[in-house]
Protein backbone atom coordinates (compact mmCIF):
# COMPACT_ATOMS: atom_id res chain seq x y z
CA UNK A 1 0.00 0.00 0.00
CA UNK A 2 1.52 3.43 -0.95
CA UNK A 3 1.17 6.53 1.09
CA UNK A 4 -0.66 8.98 -1.19
CA UNK A 5 1.72 11.73 -2.56
CA UNK A 6 -0.08 15.08 -3.92
CA UNK A 7 -1.38 15.00 -7.13
CA UNK A 8 0.36 16.45 -10.21
CA UNK A 9 -0.15 16.47 -13.29
CA UNK A 10 2.92 13.99 -15.00
CA UNK A 11 3.39 13.63 -18.64
CA UNK A 12 2.23 9.88 -19.68
CA UNK A 13 6.10 9.72 -21.12
CA UNK A 14 7.83 10.66 -17.65
CA UNK A 15 5.28 8.00 -16.45
CA UNK A 16 6.70 5.32 -18.57
CA UNK A 17 9.69 6.34 -18.27
CA UNK A 18 9.99 6.02 -14.71
CA UNK A 19 7.82 2.78 -14.27
CA UNK A 20 10.57 0.50 -14.49
CA UNK A 21 12.16 2.32 -11.51
CA UNK A 22 9.61 1.44 -9.58
CA UNK A 23 9.12 -2.11 -10.33
CA UNK A 24 12.89 -2.30 -10.36
CA UNK A 25 12.41 -1.31 -6.80
CA UNK A 26 9.68 -3.48 -5.95
CA UNK A 27 12.28 -6.17 -7.33
CA UNK A 28 15.15 -5.39 -5.24
CA UNK A 29 13.42 -4.93 -2.07
CA UNK A 30 12.07 -8.50 -1.95
CA UNK A 31 15.34 -10.11 -3.29
CA UNK A 32 17.01 -8.06 -0.62
CA UNK A 33 14.00 -10.12 1.82
CA UNK A 34 15.26 -13.48 -0.35
CA UNK A 35 18.78 -13.17 0.09
CA UNK A 36 18.22 -12.44 3.78
CA UNK A 37 16.70 -15.56 4.84
CA UNK A 38 19.67 -17.34 3.42
CA UNK A 39 20.96 -15.74 6.65
CA UNK A 40 18.81 -17.43 9.14
CA UNK A 41 20.20 -20.40 9.31
CA UNK A 42 23.47 -18.99 10.52
CA UNK A 43 22.97 -16.36 12.76
CA UNK A 44 19.02 -16.28 13.10
CA UNK A 45 16.30 -14.05 12.19
CA UNK A 46 17.76 -11.49 14.99
CA UNK A 47 20.97 -11.37 13.84
CA UNK A 48 20.05 -10.53 10.19
CA UNK A 49 18.27 -7.59 11.46
CA UNK A 50 20.81 -6.63 13.43
CA UNK A 51 23.33 -6.25 10.07
CA UNK A 52 20.52 -4.73 7.72
CA UNK A 53 19.37 -2.41 9.95
CA UNK A 54 22.77 -1.77 11.32
CA UNK A 55 24.04 -0.87 7.84
CA UNK A 56 20.78 0.68 6.52
CA UNK A 57 20.76 3.22 8.99
CA UNK A 58 25.05 4.02 7.90
CA UNK A 59 23.35 4.17 4.77
CA UNK A 60 20.76 6.72 5.55
CA UNK A 61 22.53 8.70 7.54
CA UNK A 62 25.10 9.03 4.73
CA UNK A 63 22.48 9.92 2.03
CA UNK A 64 20.83 12.57 4.45
CA UNK A 65 24.49 14.19 5.38
CA UNK A 66 25.27 14.40 1.73
CA UNK A 67 21.83 16.23 1.12
CA UNK A 68 21.90 18.51 3.55
CA UNK A 69 25.17 19.96 2.92
CA UNK A 70 24.24 20.24 -0.74
CA UNK A 71 21.32 22.16 0.46
CA UNK A 72 23.37 24.20 2.88
CA UNK A 73 25.73 25.19 0.47
CA UNK A 74 23.35 26.12 -2.47
CA UNK A 75 21.92 28.45 0.17
CA UNK A 76 24.66 29.51 1.86
CA UNK A 77 23.74 27.99 5.12
CA UNK A 78 26.20 26.60 8.09
CA UNK A 79 24.52 23.57 10.30
CA UNK A 80 21.08 22.58 11.39
CA UNK A 81 18.25 23.18 13.94
CA UNK A 82 18.45 21.15 16.85
CA UNK A 83 15.98 18.16 17.64
CA UNK A 84 12.89 18.45 19.60
CA UNK A 85 12.35 16.74 22.78
CA UNK A 86 9.33 15.40 20.84
CA UNK A 87 11.10 14.60 18.32
CA UNK A 88 13.40 12.85 20.08
CA UNK A 89 11.05 10.96 21.87
CA UNK A 90 9.31 9.94 18.18
CA UNK A 91 12.73 8.67 16.51
CA UNK A 92 12.82 6.36 20.33
CA UNK A 93 9.20 4.91 19.57
CA UNK A 94 10.12 4.95 16.00
CA UNK A 95 13.48 2.73 17.49
CA UNK A 96 10.98 0.31 18.77
CA UNK A 97 8.84 0.03 15.97
CA UNK A 98 11.85 -0.82 13.75
CA UNK A 99 13.03 -3.96 16.18
CA UNK A 100 9.66 -5.39 16.78
CA UNK A 101 8.23 -4.42 13.09
CA UNK A 102 12.23 -6.04 11.28
CA UNK A 103 11.99 -8.95 13.90
CA UNK A 104 8.61 -10.31 13.67
CA UNK A 105 8.90 -10.05 9.69
CA UNK A 106 11.94 -11.92 9.50
CA UNK A 107 10.41 -14.34 12.04
CA UNK A 108 7.65 -14.68 9.93
CA UNK A 109 9.69 -15.05 6.26
CA UNK A 110 11.96 -18.00 7.80
CA UNK A 111 8.58 -20.25 8.66
CA UNK A 112 6.67 -19.11 5.59
CA UNK A 113 6.55 -18.47 2.14
CA UNK A 114 8.11 -14.90 1.15
CA UNK A 115 5.16 -13.86 -0.80
CA UNK A 116 2.80 -15.16 2.30
CA UNK A 117 4.49 -13.19 4.41
CA UNK A 118 4.76 -9.73 2.46
CA UNK A 119 0.70 -9.95 2.03
CA UNK A 120 0.00 -10.13 5.13
CA UNK A 121 2.02 -7.54 6.00
CA UNK A 122 0.30 -5.40 3.54
CA UNK A 123 -2.84 -5.78 5.74
CA UNK A 124 -1.45 -3.10 7.84
CA UNK A 125 -1.43 0.26 5.77
CA UNK A 126 -4.47 -1.16 3.88
CA UNK A 127 -6.06 -1.00 7.35
CA UNK A 128 -4.95 2.01 8.63
CA UNK A 129 -5.81 3.91 5.24
CA UNK A 130 -9.20 3.01 5.62
CA UNK A 131 -9.62 3.55 9.33
CA UNK A 132 -8.22 7.13 8.16
CA UNK A 133 -10.58 7.58 5.20
CA UNK A 134 -13.45 5.91 6.73
CA UNK A 135 -16.00 4.88 3.13
CA UNK A 136 -17.95 2.22 2.61
CA UNK A 137 -15.15 1.12 -0.11
CA UNK A 138 -12.46 0.96 1.74
CA UNK A 139 -14.01 -1.41 4.36
CA UNK A 140 -14.69 -3.26 1.43
CA UNK A 141 -11.28 -3.35 0.57
CA UNK A 142 -10.18 -4.20 4.01
CA UNK A 143 -13.18 -7.14 3.91
CA UNK A 144 -11.29 -7.99 1.25
CA UNK A 145 -8.05 -8.08 2.24
CA UNK A 146 -9.22 -9.92 6.03
CA UNK A 147 -10.71 -12.54 4.12
CA UNK A 148 -7.62 -13.41 2.12
CA UNK A 149 -5.21 -13.20 5.17
CA UNK A 150 -7.78 -15.93 6.77
CA UNK A 151 -8.19 -17.85 3.54
CA UNK A 152 -4.35 -17.93 3.89
CA UNK A 153 -4.50 -19.19 7.77
CA UNK A 154 -7.07 -22.24 6.97
CA UNK A 155 -4.36 -22.89 3.69
CA UNK A 156 -3.45 -26.17 5.50
CA UNK A 157 -6.14 -27.69 5.28
CA UNK A 158 -7.10 -30.74 2.90
CA UNK A 159 -4.87 -30.66 -0.46
CA UNK A 160 -1.90 -28.90 1.26
CA UNK A 161 1.61 -30.61 1.58
CA UNK A 162 4.16 -30.31 4.34
CA UNK A 163 6.01 -28.22 1.77
CA UNK A 164 3.19 -25.60 1.49
CA UNK A 165 1.44 -25.79 4.58
CA UNK A 166 2.10 -22.76 6.57
CA UNK A 167 2.96 -21.91 10.04
CA UNK A 168 0.52 -20.51 12.51
CA UNK A 169 2.90 -18.54 14.05
CA UNK A 170 4.40 -17.33 11.04
CA UNK A 171 1.11 -15.96 10.19
CA UNK A 172 0.88 -14.78 13.62
CA UNK A 173 4.33 -12.87 12.90
CA UNK A 174 3.15 -11.31 10.03
CA UNK A 175 0.62 -10.04 11.52
CA UNK A 176 2.50 -7.84 14.15
CA UNK A 177 4.68 -6.79 11.35
CA UNK A 178 1.86 -5.77 9.58
CA UNK A 179 0.96 -3.91 13.11
CA UNK A 180 4.50 -2.23 13.20
CA UNK A 181 4.38 -0.84 9.81
CA UNK A 182 0.59 0.81 10.35
CA UNK A 183 2.05 2.30 13.75
CA UNK A 184 5.39 3.02 11.32
CA UNK A 185 3.65 5.22 9.00
CA UNK A 186 1.85 7.45 11.75
CA UNK A 187 5.03 7.63 13.77
CA UNK A 188 7.62 8.68 10.83
CA UNK A 189 4.65 11.31 9.48
CA UNK A 190 5.12 12.59 12.81
CA UNK A 191 8.45 12.91 12.93
CA UNK A 192 8.29 14.73 9.31
CA UNK A 193 6.24 17.24 10.49
CA UNK A 194 9.40 18.57 11.84
CA UNK A 195 11.56 18.86 8.42
CA UNK A 196 12.26 22.61 7.82
CA UNK A 197 13.92 23.32 4.89
CA UNK A 198 16.61 20.60 4.23
CA UNK A 199 15.16 19.24 1.50
CA UNK A 200 13.71 16.49 3.50
CA UNK A 201 17.24 15.56 4.80
CA UNK A 202 16.08 16.36 8.52
CA UNK A 203 13.09 13.72 8.46
CA UNK A 204 16.08 10.66 6.49
CA UNK A 205 18.71 11.47 9.60
CA UNK A 206 15.70 10.95 11.97
CA UNK A 207 15.12 7.78 10.48
CA UNK A 208 18.56 6.51 10.13
CA UNK A 209 18.80 7.66 13.97
CA UNK A 210 15.74 5.28 14.89
CA UNK A 211 17.44 2.65 12.98
CA UNK A 212 20.24 2.58 14.68
CA UNK A 213 18.71 2.66 18.09
CA UNK A 214 16.42 0.03 16.68
CA UNK A 215 19.73 -1.79 15.97
CA UNK A 216 21.29 -1.35 19.15
CA UNK A 217 17.64 -2.91 20.56
CA UNK A 218 18.21 -5.98 18.92
CA UNK A 219 21.96 -6.50 19.16
CA UNK A 220 21.80 -8.61 22.48
CA UNK A 221 18.96 -10.76 20.50
CA UNK A 222 21.35 -10.29 17.69
CA UNK A 223 24.64 -11.41 19.11
CA UNK A 224 22.89 -14.21 20.96
CA UNK A 225 21.55 -16.15 18.22
CA UNK A 226 24.58 -14.87 15.83
CA UNK A 227 27.32 -14.65 18.11
CA UNK A 228 30.98 -14.47 16.34
CA UNK A 229 29.58 -15.47 13.04
CA UNK A 230 28.29 -11.77 12.61
CA UNK A 231 31.74 -11.11 11.70
CA UNK A 232 32.57 -13.83 9.53
CA UNK A 233 33.38 -12.01 5.69
CA UNK A 234 30.54 -14.21 4.15
CA UNK A 235 28.15 -13.06 6.10
CA UNK A 236 28.89 -9.46 6.60
CA UNK A 237 29.18 -9.23 2.85
CA UNK A 238 25.56 -10.58 2.59
CA UNK A 239 24.83 -8.52 5.04
CA UNK A 240 25.68 -5.66 2.68
CA UNK A 241 24.14 -6.65 -0.29
CA UNK A 242 20.98 -7.10 1.56
CA UNK A 243 21.28 -3.27 2.97
CA UNK A 244 22.12 -2.82 -0.57
CA UNK A 245 19.17 -4.77 -2.31
CA UNK A 246 16.43 -3.79 0.51
CA UNK A 247 17.37 0.07 1.26
CA UNK A 248 20.13 2.00 -1.15
CA UNK A 249 19.31 0.75 -4.67
CA UNK A 250 15.18 1.17 -3.87
CA UNK A 251 15.75 4.37 -2.20
CA UNK A 252 17.35 6.16 -5.58
CA UNK A 253 15.29 4.46 -7.88
CA UNK A 254 11.73 5.38 -5.70
CA UNK A 255 13.35 8.73 -5.35
CA UNK A 256 13.48 9.40 -9.04
CA UNK A 257 10.01 7.92 -9.68
CA UNK A 258 8.45 9.95 -7.16
CA UNK A 259 8.70 12.79 -8.90
CA UNK A 260 6.72 11.98 -11.97
CA UNK A 261 4.53 9.13 -11.44
CA UNK A 262 0.88 9.56 -9.77
CA UNK A 263 0.24 8.55 -6.23
CA UNK A 264 -2.61 6.55 -7.55
CA UNK A 265 -0.31 4.52 -10.19
CA UNK A 266 2.53 4.32 -7.74
CA UNK A 267 -0.16 2.47 -5.05
CA UNK A 268 -1.35 -0.07 -7.42
CA UNK A 269 2.39 -1.15 -8.47
CA UNK A 270 3.31 -1.36 -4.56
CA UNK A 271 0.67 -3.40 -4.37
CA UNK A 272 1.73 -5.97 -6.47
CA UNK A 273 4.63 -6.72 -3.85
CA UNK A 274 3.05 -9.24 -2.86
CA UNK A 275 3.48 -10.86 -6.54
CA UNK A 276 7.02 -10.31 -6.94
CA UNK A 277 7.99 -12.13 -3.58
CA UNK A 278 5.98 -15.18 -4.57
CA UNK A 279 7.45 -15.15 -7.63
CA UNK A 280 11.32 -14.56 -6.37
CA UNK A 281 10.13 -16.79 -3.41
CA UNK A 282 9.50 -19.64 -6.37
CA UNK A 283 12.88 -19.13 -7.94
CA UNK A 284 15.27 -18.42 -5.94
CA UNK A 285 13.78 -20.36 -2.75
CA UNK A 286 12.23 -23.09 -3.85
CA UNK A 287 9.21 -22.13 -2.10
CA UNK A 288 5.98 -23.75 -3.64
CA UNK A 289 2.48 -21.92 -2.86
CA UNK A 290 -1.13 -23.73 -3.27
CA UNK A 291 -4.13 -22.41 -5.96
CA UNK A 292 -5.54 -21.35 -2.10
CA UNK A 293 -2.52 -19.47 -1.08
CA UNK A 294 -2.60 -17.68 -4.57
CA UNK A 295 -6.23 -17.00 -4.29
CA UNK A 296 -5.51 -15.32 -0.76
CA UNK A 297 -2.57 -13.25 -2.09
CA UNK A 298 -4.94 -12.47 -5.34
CA UNK A 299 -7.47 -11.15 -2.56
CA UNK A 300 -5.05 -8.81 -0.91
CA UNK A 301 -3.42 -7.80 -3.72
CA UNK A 302 -6.81 -6.52 -5.58
CA UNK A 303 -7.64 -4.80 -2.55
CA UNK A 304 -4.96 -2.79 -1.96
CA UNK A 305 -4.97 -1.78 -5.97
CA UNK A 306 -8.74 -1.00 -5.75
CA UNK A 307 -7.88 1.22 -2.64
CA UNK A 308 -4.84 3.09 -4.09
CA UNK A 309 -7.41 3.93 -7.59
CA UNK A 310 -10.50 5.17 -4.89
CA UNK A 311 -8.11 7.33 -2.97
CA UNK A 312 -9.55 10.72 -2.26
CA UNK A 313 -8.29 14.00 -3.48
CA UNK A 314 -6.85 14.96 -0.38
CA UNK A 315 -5.35 12.25 1.39
CA UNK A 316 -5.76 12.00 5.24
CA UNK A 317 -3.10 14.27 7.25
CA UNK A 318 -1.09 10.85 8.55
CA UNK A 319 -0.45 9.43 5.12
CA UNK A 320 0.15 12.39 3.16
CA UNK A 321 3.07 14.06 2.18
CA UNK A 322 2.94 17.77 2.50
CA UNK A 323 4.94 19.34 0.06
CA UNK A 324 7.57 18.13 -2.44
CA UNK A 325 10.40 18.30 0.64
CA UNK A 326 8.59 15.12 1.51
CA UNK A 327 9.99 13.20 -1.22
CA UNK A 328 12.77 12.09 0.16
CA UNK A 329 11.55 11.40 3.71
CA UNK A 330 8.60 9.06 1.82
CA UNK A 331 10.88 7.48 -0.18
CA UNK A 332 12.69 6.12 3.02
CA UNK A 333 9.70 4.88 4.33
CA UNK A 334 8.64 2.36 1.91
CA UNK A 335 12.96 0.63 1.68
CA UNK A 336 13.36 0.82 5.45
CA UNK A 337 10.17 -1.35 6.47
CA UNK A 338 12.15 -4.26 6.38
CA UNK A 339 10.46 -6.87 3.87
Amino acid sequence: MAIPLPAGAAHPEQVSTKLPHVIGSITSVQAGAALASTLFARVGAPGTVLLRQGIAAAILLAISRATRDGWHSRHGRRGGRARTRAEWQTIGLLAVTFAVMNVSMYEAIARVPLGVAVTIELLGPLTLSAYLVRSRSHLGCVALAVGGVALLSHSSDTGATAATRLDLFGIACALLAATGWATYILLNRRLGGGIDGDNGANGVEGLGLALAGAALLVAPFGIATGGTTLLAPAVLATGVAVAVLSAALPFVLELQALRHIPAATFGVLMSLSPAVAGLIGRVVLDERLTATQLAAMACVIAASCVASFIAPATPAPPLAAANAQDRLRVTAIRVVVGE
